[in-house]
């Protein structure tokens, strides 16, 4: 038997804290961490989870790969009686894009958020059981972030009792939901609703699609596949799909009608159930996105930081041992701060859900003072972590040098993988222009003396914010959280008040209606200084959060330590980036800029002994990871020199066109070249 040698040993025992109580602070809880611990183990140890040779796959073998996973997935959660939360795990450890997760994550949350108390029983125990499968058909060919575009119509017919769901033009065929395309029985449908002839708006309608007797679709249903995506694996394994519909009728009670209803008669009628309960399934969708961009960093992260502590390279002195990567201080100064990113991102995930939660309370009790809050901060915190996640997963593929280019690394299809985040949900830009509309409205009611709350109460002490000077004076002052945590509201709060201002002093042809008008061509022509200002404040969130986790106690020698210094690389890192935007509103000087940058050097240096452990603390198996360059014994080279045996291409030792191509051209007489 192989003896199993840890690679990475010496770099382990330089540790400095308790790696096991950091796995809890990462997993968020006792209870998370067992859980996730027991199931990724699960998923690890199952031979029919493998992902040997995924990345070879044709498209259609990988399509009927993942369901056979899926398959085998559902058959685990019923044998070993899973609860929700341990099935939600196993199908994230599976870790391969499934035609069904839009079932569990859209489908289901908008029946329940949407449809009456009479419609969940009937739809809801269907789709638990998965007697039915279904999908989230609301984006359009010609129609994405602009919901209120759609083109599709739900017209009702009195003289029947049902809805005529029609696609009028091309472009508004359904185009992107995913499970849409192969294998979803069902859809929720969004269209516009149509009464007497009178336009009510988009709304969602539950719509057969296929036969549940042969999977054939149904009578006026044209509905496929969309193609190849991007990428080797990573979303080609979903079946994103089209849909058009022709003429199709469906009961009326197939209306979600929870917010509101059409009466048998015809008459449209809202429900004694407040409309914005409608965002509840938006938001919370935004906020898994948030927590998920944690875990993609972090896992290609792990990646970076292992394979930079086994690669060696370049400074040998007579012979000896050439110098790990990961002291190279270019290295660190692009790993670290994506490092003490993933943990940024994961706590501020935490309060993130919090936040859903407390709003979604206050919702029911009809309370909707925090939606808009709720708004701001699910879609601008999308738009920055998804963003950052994606570039920074391409950054630590470049950060492996050659071989993070490789398949078998794991980190091309993590990136093809991870990077539609950046558009589905929203548009990452659309969405910090909303953010930033609602600070420049924040902003415009200081003068009526409203007092704010939560993420902007730092814009209601906006006149001290104006006036106040940075007060460091050495590096070592960049390390306190509350120096810090005032740059950035600093920052913050001048660049959403000069956005206010300048949009106030647009010009405007007319009188009438000039706040309006002012405001509309404001925001149009200011549309790059308010994504700016929206970067500002969703970086200020994460900072804030941050310090809070600082603040709350943290049990396990060294770990609050760790979390000190991983929040200061976060902040500075940032901080120096943007560094333009931190002078030019006055927030710092060029003097304590650059200090900034001397306290970064000196913890990356701090940062350096506890590296690996900090990545081991994700937790995550070697089966999850699927990188031989992230592997957590450091083995690499061997399993480098192994994996590119398995390739088809040297199935043979005289490759296939050998005799057409290749032996023609070598026995070719070249008479009238000119070569």
């Amino acid at each position: 038997m192989e003896q199993v040698v840890d690679y990475l040993a010496d770099e382990r025992r330089k540790a400095e804290f308790d790696v096991e109580a950091m796995k809890i602070v990462w997993a968020g809880s006792k209870h998370d961490f067992d859980v996730s611990h027991r199931i990724s183990r699960l998923v690890a140890s199952d031979p029919v989870f493998s992902k040997d040779g995924k990345a070879r796959l044709g498209r259609n073998e990988a399509f009927k790969n993942t369901l056979r996973k899926s398959a085998h997935a559902w058959k685990i959660i019923i044998e070993l009686r899973l609860t929700e939360e341990e099935a939600t795990k196993l199908r994230d450890f599976v870790d391969e894009p499934a035609p069904i997760d839009m079932h569990w994550d859209m489908f289901i949350p908008t029946i329940i958020g949407q449809g009456t108390e009479e419609q969940q029983k009937k739809w809801l125990p269907l789709a638990y059981k998965l007697q039915i499968i279904g999908c989230y058909a609301q984006t359009e060919l010609g129609h994405g972030s602009n919901v209120q575009g759609l083109e599709t119509t739900a017209k009702f017919d009195p003289k029947t009792d049902e809805f005529i769901i029609n696609s009028p033009t091309l472009t508004s065929s359904k185009w992107w939901p995913g499970g849409l395309g192969r294998v979803s029985t069902h859809a929720v449908v969004h269209a516009r609703l149509i009464t007497d002839g009178q336009d009510h708006g988009v709304h969602g309608f539950i719509v057969q699609l296929r036969s549940l007797d042969d999977h054939s679709p149904l009578p006026g249903i044209t509905v496929g596949d969309i193609g190849m995506k991007f990428g080797n694996g990573a979303y080609n394994t979903m079946d994103n799909g089209v849909l058009r519909l022709d003429h199709v009728r469906i009961p009326r009670n197939q209306m979600l009608m929870r917010v509101s209803e059409v009466t048998r008669e015809g008459k449209f009628m809202q429900s004694d159930v407040p409309r914005q309960l409608v965002y509840g399934t938006m938001v919370n969708a935004r906020q898994k996105i948030v927590s998920a961009a944690s875990c993609a960093l972090s896992r290609a992260v792990c990646v970076a930081m292992r394979y930079s502590a086994v690669r060696r390279q370049f400074g040998s002195q007579d012979g000896g041992l050439e110098t790990q990567v990961i002291d190279y201080k270019t290295q660190q100064s692009r790993l670290f701060p994506l490092l003490a990113t993933t943990y940024a991102y994961r706590f501020v995930g935490e309060w993130l859900k919090w936040l859903y939660k407390d709003v979604t309370q206050r919702l029911q009790s009809c309370d909707f003072s925090t939606l808009p809050e709720a708004h701001a901060c699910t879609a601008g915190l999308k738009s920055l972590t998804t963003s950052t996640t994606a570039d920074g997963i391409e950054e630590c593929r470049k950060l492996c040098g050659g071989h993070g280019y490789l398949c078998s690394s794991g980190l091309p299809e993590l990136f093809a993988f991870y990077v539609p985040a950046c558009t589905y949900e929203g548009d990452n830009f659309v969405l910090l222009l909303q953010v930033a509309r609602f600070l420049v409205k924040t902003v415009s009611q200081m003068g009526s003396g409203k007092k704010l709350f939560g993420t902007t109460a730092y814009i209601g002490r906006i006149e001290y914010l104006l006036q106040c000077n940075c007060d460091a004076q050495r590096a070592e002052d960049w390390i306190k959280p509350s120096m810090i945590l005032e740059a950035f509201e600093t920052r913050a709060a001048r660049m959403s008040f000069a956005c206010a201002q300048n949009i106030s002093k647009m010009p405007s042809p007319e009188e009438e209606h000039v706040l309006i008008k002012r405001s509309r061509s404001g925001f149009t022509e200011l549309s790059c200084d308010l994504v700016e200002a929206a970067v500002a404040h969703c970086q200020l969130l994460v900072v804030s959060k941050f310090k809070e986790k600082l603040q709350q106690n943290t049990p396990g020698k060294g770990v609050k330590e760790q979390l000190q210094l991983l929040f200061g690389i976060y902040a500075l890192s940032l901080l120096h980036k943007h560094q333009g935007d931190f002078l030019s509103t006055g927030s710092i000087t060029p003097r304590q800029a650059s200090l900034v940058n001397d306290q970064l050097r000196s913890l990356y240096a701090q940062v350096r002994r506890n590296a690996i452990a900090l990545v081991d603390a994700f937790n995550y198996t070697d089966h999850y990871l699927g990188s031989v360059l992230g592997r957590y014994d450091g083995n690499v080279y061997p399993n480098l020199y192994n994996e590119a045996w398995k390739d088809p291409l040297n199935d043979s030792v005289v490759p296939d066109g050998y005799r057409e191509y290749i032996y023609p051209m070598l026995k070719q007489k070249l008479t009238n070249a000119k070569l």
